[in-house]
């Protein structure tokens, strides 16, 4: 039964849909099948930055350190920039362009003249090696790549044939971006459609090399719109129930802008709700309750472990973070019993949560405040107006509700494929236009997605499916465990065994027979970790800044055999 809740979004949204209002929907074909698309979208990026830098010129927008830039001024960066890359680097439309590059005002504003230009803002994985840079770079077939010093480093010496120009951070944009600068109208600009190529960001890499997807305008645009439209819903039902937002809102970007989570929900769409950004070049609990503070930040969102820390941490009294109203996460699941400790933990505030991926420019599923609460094993309910979720069986056909099979999300903002990999490309998408995540989930009587796992990363001992995920709650429920992943492991009897690794919160002290104890008869015995070994440091992250488990699998495996 729907909520009151789900049933004041519902009617919030059903209006804001309407004929003549902001976020009316036309059908849209795509891959043979009709999907609703937002009238009033701008056709592209270039559209889009144009208009809400006009419309909040003077308000502040980025805060890096000691810089600080309005949207106009910001604006007037980028247009530099484009005509830098068109009169002085020759990029044409489509031309992929690199950025390798750590967060800041300069990475936003490179990313802006790139588009503007009729670039393919490439964003490649500032965590990367040189060799695994110099791959993004080959497979997206740059021209040209950005990049900070640090990444230049790495990449001298490797095998790429782009053109490397060095950007600076910190300080006026003319000067940290010099060598892609010019005077502003000295360089025709393209005229830009939504069938242009806009973006390549790269998949995590969990099943092998990364691979480049691409999306058009209208993709990026109408991901961006969706988010958008979100926020107006949030908005109007804080109105109605006596409690408008008030002053401007503020997001501190602790996520990296090369994840889809960082670039579409956080980046993108803080130009049309005027949205300042604080960003921090790495992270720091701390100094992010710092910044909330200082800068009334009043949206944060990050990889689950974030908001625990803060949560959890020993000087949270030390810091007002009043402002703070949302705790989301992304990139990885939450665990459940981290959802009451954030709620308590920040009573101002609520956690929310919200499931895309790379491919679907972050669009999906989300779940906010008293649903999450109640519900806080589940991502959600599809995004409305666009998303159109199914649960498909191995052959595409559908299934019924509650009837585990693999989550599938069809939308105008998906991404068109994989750079040069038709293969790749054809087997991601059903014949109708769905794309497969990859991920097994149900949804339940009221409509909320439950992800149970991996398509490919069941653990199966002996016949026994067994859940990671279901696993992994469990070790979570120990009140001192920060971080963990569980995995499979070979094993000459059953074929796989369940293996797992931790890392305790600061200040804690928990061993593995400990733990064990802890874990046995909230599982089955047979989904309990045969091997427990407890981490030092933080487990290791892909890209998209899931826990690497292809990483830990192989690694322990490894011990495993060294043993």
């Amino acid at each position: 039964m729907a909520t009151e809740l789900d049933q004041a979004l519902n009617a919030i949204m059903d209006a804001l849909v309407q004929p003549g209002q902001p976020f009316e929907t036309v059908p849209h074909e795509r891959s043979g099948q009709q999907m609703p698309a937002f009238k009033n979208a701008p056709p592209s990026l270039a559209h889009y930055f144009a208009h809400y830098c006009h419309e909040h010129a003077d308000v502040p927008f980025l805060v890096d350190g000691d810089v600080r830039l309005t949207f106009g001024e910001t604006y007037a960066a980028a247009q530099a920039v484009a005509a830098g890359l068109v009169s002085r680097h020759g990029v044409k439309t489509g031309d992929r362009v690199g950025i390798a590059a750590r967060n800041s005002a300069n990475w936003i504003i490179s990313y802006m003249g790139i588009v503007m230009a009729g670039g393919c803002a490439t964003l490649l994985n500032g965590f990367w090696t040189g060799d695994e840079l110099a791959f993004g770079v080959r497979i997206a077939e740059c021209s040209l790549v950005l990049a900070d010093q640090a990444r230049a480093d790495r990449l001298a010496g490797t095998d790429h044939s782009a053109e490397l120009v060095i950007i600076d951070h910190g300080g006026s944009p003319s000067a940290g971006l010099a060598n892609i600068w010019a005077e502003p109208g000295s360089a025709a600009l393209p005229d830009l459609g939504p069938d242009d190529v806009a973006t390549i960001l790269y998949t995590s890499g969990s099943t092998g090399y990364p691979k480049g997807a691409w999306s058009d305008h209208l993709g990026v645009v109408s991901g961006t719109m969706s988010y958008v439209a979100q926020s107006a819903m949030a908005s109007l039902l804080l109105t109605k129930q006596g409690n408008p937002p008030v002053g401007q809102p503020c997001a501190l970007v602790a996520v990296p802008l090369f994840h889809v989570t960082g670039e579409v929900p956080l980046f993108l769409q803080s130009y049309a709700i005027g949205r300042k950004l604080v960003l921090m070049p790495k992270w720091n609990a701390r100094e992010a309750m710092r910044l909330i503070e200082a800068e009334k930040v009043s949206y944060f969102v990050g990889v689950p472990l974030m908001s625990y820390e803060m949560a959890t941490h020993p000087d949270r009294g030390d810091y007002d973070l009043s402002t703070c109203k949302s705790f989301a996460a992304g990139g990885a699941p939450r665990p459940v019993d981290h959802v009451a400790k954030i709620r308590d933990s920040f009573p101002d505030g609520f956690p929310l949560l919200g499931y895309g991926l790379t491919e679907t420019n972050a669009v999906g599923c989300g779940n906010f405040n008293e649903n999450y609460l109640a519900k806080p094993g589940s991502t959600g309910k599809a995004s409305r107006p666009l998303v159109d979720l199914a649960i498909l069986d191995d052959d595409g056909e559908k299934l019924d509700q509650g009837q585990v099979g693999e989550v599938c999300l069809r939308t105008i903002a998906n991404f068109r494929g994989y750079w040069k990999n038709d293969a790749a490309t054809k087997a991601a998408f059903t014949k109708d236009g769905y794309f497969r995540t990859g991920d097994l989930g149900y949804v339940d009587e009221d409509g909320y997605l439950f992800i149970v796992d991996r398509k490919k990363d069941i653990i199966i001992r002996g016949g026994e499916n067994i859940s990671c995920i279901e696993v992994e709650q469990a070790i979570y429920a120990h009140p001192d465990v920060a971080e963990c992943s569980v995995f499979g492991l070979p094993d000459e009897r059953f074929g796989e065994i369940v293996g797992a690794t931790y890392m305790v919160r600061e200040g804690a002290a928990l061993t593995p027979d400990e733990l064990c104890a802890f874990l046995d008869g909230k599982l089955a015995p047979f989904k309990l970790p045969a091997h427990l070994w407890e981490a030092d440091e933080p487990l290791p992250k892909l890209g998209t800044q899931k826990i690497d488990k292809k990483t830990l699998r192989e690694q322990y495996a490894a011990a495993m055999g060294a043993g």
